[in-house]
């Protein structure tokens, strides 16, 4: 599948080159592909042009910035130096004054870029000037140039080139779900820079109870961000032009808030915690302190989402029973919402919610009609929509600003379906690589939406890490609807994220998507969101002093023990794809290793069927042996009991592994101090996360097989078939032996 837009023209004047890498102001659009110049930019500029001669850097450089610069200004200068530095190993000074080799860092001039955000790169044999619309323009510009640094012959330069650039959306952000996790700072911070990068703007951070609410101790999970920590991050985002915006559910999805006793007459139903009673007075008592706490510690953000969706039980208790006869249930949920944006309103913030247009268009029209409340900011799915995004551009002429929902990419296990998702039917359907590529570049720059929103639902309890692929994505594609095709970016994402010396990280995707796949349809993994679907169970144990059994587990499962055999090899392929790119020096290095982790995880699952075949024919050749060597019966019964020691074992060993590795950069799942010990309790959504309160779901499955149980029994049986048969050296008796009544 390809989508680019297609290679029109290139010309060639007294040996120069002039390529255009996605449209020219002229009067047809002209591009190549990047591959071809050796250049990955992502977001791609609006125009490039490359011509001239290539800006080598030199031992000693200069980052030349204007006198009266500004403190962000300055910031840029200063990440521009970090950056050079980490990344290529240059060094530079910052001055006044350009002299030798140098970057020039302006604002001045910029009336000719007119756009928001907008900056202009331009190089000459012993300059590099960036001139900036505004602050933001100036740190984008510095963000394109260190993709554009290549090497050649130990030489590090940009070749020569023009870029003239701004972005598509105005707000374009990344919703942070940490539901069921809680991230270091140090990877907070780290994220922020990598989201900067790409010219993100906006986080939208959905911390539950990851944040310690000085007014309310008690929700706070231990080790929770305190109050100052994100005072701290919110600034330290700010530096790098990304406005940190508090997610702090409202109406539904609060069981972080009322799985505590002393909240339960809050419920809109007792036996469910998932949701508040939007008529008790307790309700917004409970949530205006936990807003205003967040309002707090995020200084100088100017929106606020309350997310509220998945209202399941809304309508359900006697009072609410009452008035939703006379206003309906989309109107007790505007009855909240209102509440609830006016308080935010009064504090300054605009109210983000998951609310669409068709959301009220398309309620019983037996029911009053609802109209949303003035201001709200609406981010829900646009999937709905018609061409001429008539209902976006309604939403908006009634006084709401509307944000493109980039489509969910699922809640599958262990990794994202970029590549294909799988439907009930086993059917490969589009990716949601493809799917966002296809909606982002379908609605954006149409001057309709206000911004784009990029979901993470930490429902599978993912490391951010393999999220980025689909963050970058939808950066790139909101900052530039124009960009090139999907085929192109992924090829670029994988040279810009990890570096030029990747090789074969798309494939590693690939394997990893049909990977968590196979592990989501093992054992009952599955059982949890989707229902009944099967049960694995274990071989027959050996019983009687003939060493029966029931042969049905090979013949059962043959189908399992069949993809078993192919998921091993395709795991072993993952795990030495990344590990080769390890070897090589690739950048973010950890992220590969936890995608390492996630093939190891899956290559045990399909060991597990793979050991339980082999336990199986182990006491069947114990059988067969039964009449003819007590020795040899007895050895086949120790391989059996070696087998599920072995894979005991290795089930221990790999969720150690991957516990420490991913703690790495996130605290303990369920961490418990001292201080306060972390209390867990579940809710109607089922995430597959929220199955344990610690790491142990990814691996509860294989626990609930009661190996242990299994180990000890054929072990009991062992021994008393070799007190019954064998003597102390472990040899057969010569006697007969009859079984006792």
């Amino acid at each position: 599948m390809s989508n680019s837009k297609g290679l029109l023209s290139c010309f060639a004047e007294a040996g120069i080159f002039l390529f255009f890498l996605l449209y020219a102001f002229c009067s047809k659009a002209q591009e190549t592909k990047p591959e071809s110049v050796g250049i990955h930019i992502i977001p791609y500029p609006k125009h490039v042009s490359l011509s001239g001669n290539d800006f080598i850097f030199g031992n000693e450089m200069t980052i030349a910035i204007d006198k009266n610069a500004s403190e962000k200004d300055r910031f840029a200068a200063d990440e521009l130096k970090r950056q050079l530095k980490t990344a290529w190993g240059i060094e530079a000074g910052i001055t006044a004054l350009p002299s030798g080799k140098s970057i020039i860092l302006t604002r001045n001039n910029a009336r000719k870029i007119n756009k928001p955000e907008g900056y202009r790169l331009k190089t000459s044999e012993n300059t590099i000037t960036i001139t900036g619309a505004d602050e933001a323009g100036l740190f984008y510009g510095i963000q394109t140039l260190i993709q554009l640094v290549q090497k050649r012959d130990g030489d590090r330069y940009v070749r020569g080139m023009e870029v003239l650039d701004w972005p598509d959306t105005k707000q374009r952000a990344i919703h942070y779900d940490t539901k069921h996790h809680q991230d270091k700072r140090s990877y907070v911070e780290s994220l922020i820079r990598d989201l900067a990068k790409y010219k993100i703007n906006m986080l939208v951070w959905e911390w539950e109870d990851k944040f310690a609410c000085p007014s309310r101790p008690e929700i706070g999970a231990p080790g929770a961000f305190e109050m100052r920590e994100i005072q701290e991050l919110t600034a330290y985002a700010r530096k790098y032009h990304i406005q940190l915006v508090p997610l702090v559910q409202g109406l539904g999805h609060v069981s972080f808030i009322l799985k505590w006793p002393q909240f339960g007459h809050l419920r809109e139903i007792y036996a469910s915690n998932f949701e508040f009673c939007p008529l008790k007075d307790g309700s917004y008592k409970l949530l205006f302190d936990l807003w205003e706490d967040a309002v707090k510690a995020t200084p100088g953000s100017s929106y606020f989402h309350i997310g509220s969706d998945e209202t399941y039980e809304l309508g359900q208790c006697p009072d609410c029973k009452k008035k939703a006869a006379e206003i309906g249930n989309n109107g007790l949920y505007h009855l909240f919402i209102s509440k609830a944006a006016a308080h935010l309103q009064k504090l300054g913030r605009k109210v983000m919610v998951w609310e669409s247009p068709m959301n009220w268009k398309q309620q019983d029209k037996t029911q009053p009609q609802v109209q949303p409340r003035k201001g709200l900011v609406l981010t829900e799915s646009y999937s709905f929509e018609t061409p001429d995004l008539k209902y976006a551009r309604e939403a908006k002429s009634l006084g709401y600003q509307v944000f493109a929902y980039d489509p969910n990419p699922g809640i599958e296990p262990l990794f994202l379906p970029y590549f294909y998702k799988q439907d009930k039917d086993g059917k490969h359907i589009m990716g949601s690589l493809e799917d966002s590529y296809l909606f982002l570049t379908g609605v954006m720059g149409k001057d309709v939406f206000d911004g784009m929103i990029r979901t993470s639902w930490d429902d599978s309890g993912l490391p951010v890490q393999a999220w980025m692929l689909q963050f970058v994505a939808a950066a790139a594609y909101s900052w530039n609807a124009s960009a090139p095709g999907l085929d192109e970016f992924t090829s670029a994402f994988f040279k810009n994220y990890f570096g030029e010396k990747e090789k074969d990280m798309q494939k590693l995707f690939l394997l990893l998507n049909e990977g968590a796949y196979y592990y989501a349809e093992t054992l009952e993994r599955n059982v949890w969101h989707f229902g009944a679907i099967g049960k694995t169970h274990l071989p027959d144990l050996p019983r009687g002093d003939i060493l029966e059994y029931d042969p049905y587990w090979n013949i059962e499962y043959a189908e399992q023990v069949r993809k078993a055999k192919i998921f091993l090899d395709k795991m072993n392929e993952a795990i030495a794809i990344g590990q080769h790119n390890i070897n090589a020096g690739a950048m973010h290095a950890h992220d590969i290793d936890i995608f390492v982790s996630i093939a190891g995880l899956i290559k045990h699952t399909a060991l597990t069927y793979l050991d339980l075949s082999r336990l199986e024919n182990a006491i069947a050749k114990a059988h067969e042996q039964r009449f003819l060597s007590h020795d040899s019966a007895y050895y086949y019964l120790d391989y059996a009991r070696q087998i599920v020691a072995g894979n005991i074992e290795r089930r221990e060993k790999i969720y150690s592994e991957m516990t420490a590795l991913w703690e790495q950069t996130m605290l303990p799942k369920g961490l418990s101090t001292p201080e306060k010990k972390y209390f867990f309790r579940g809710d109607r959504t089922r995430h597959f996360a929220n199955r344990t309160p610690d790491l142990k779901y990814l691996i509860i499955d294989e626990e609930d097989l009661d190996l242990e149980s299994y180990l000890k029994k054929l072990q009991e049986y062992m021994e008393t078939y070799r007190k019954t048969f064998m003597n102390e050296d472990g040899e057969s008796l010569n006697t007969n032996w009859l079984y006792p009544r």
